[in-house]
C-alpha cells in the first residue's frame, strides 16, 4: 500500500489557477502511475488526470486543455496545474497511486471555485 500526502486546494475565484501536489511513500511495490480524481457532491468520482511512470498522461474530458500533470520520479511526487477554473471544478480532489498491489488513495483536499 502506498501512503499519499496531498497539498494544495482551497478557495479559488472563477478563471483562477490552482496547483495540487501529492507525494507518495516508497512501499513494497513500485508505483506504476499516479493521478488525481475528484468528486462533487452527489456525483461519482471522476478522473482529473493521471500520469504513468514512463510519462504517458491522460486527462478527463472536463479538464482537457486547462490542466497539466507532471511527475518528479526521484521524489515520487506529482503536481497538477489547473487553469481557467470553473465553478463546476468544485469538489474534493483525491490523489491516487497505482501499484501491482492495487490502488491507494489520499484523504482528499477540498477545491472550491466561487466568486
Amino acid at each position: 500500500q502506498v501512503q499519499l500526502t496531498e497539498s494544495g486546494g482551497g478557495l479559488v475565484q472563477p478563471g483562477g489557477s490552482l496547483r495540487l501536489s501529492c507525494a507518495a511513500s516508497v512501499g513494497r511495490y513500485p508505483i506504476n502511475a499516479m493521478g488525481w480524481y475528484r468528486q462533487a457532491p452527489e456525483k461519482q468520482r471522476e478522473l482529473v488526470a493521471i500520469i504513468h511512470i514512463g510519462g504517458t498522461t491522460r486527462y478527463g474530458d472536463p479538464v482537457k486543455g486547462r490542466s497539466t500533470i507532471s511527475i518528479n520520479r526521484a521524489r515520487n511526487t506529482i503536481t497538477l496545474q489547473m487553469n481557467n477554473l470553473k465553478p463546476e471544478d468544485t469538489g474534493v480532489y483525491y490523489c491516487n497511486g497505482k501499484t501491482s498491489w492495487g490502488d491507494s488513495w489520499g484523504q482528499g483536499t477540498q477545491v472550491t471555485v466561487s466568486a
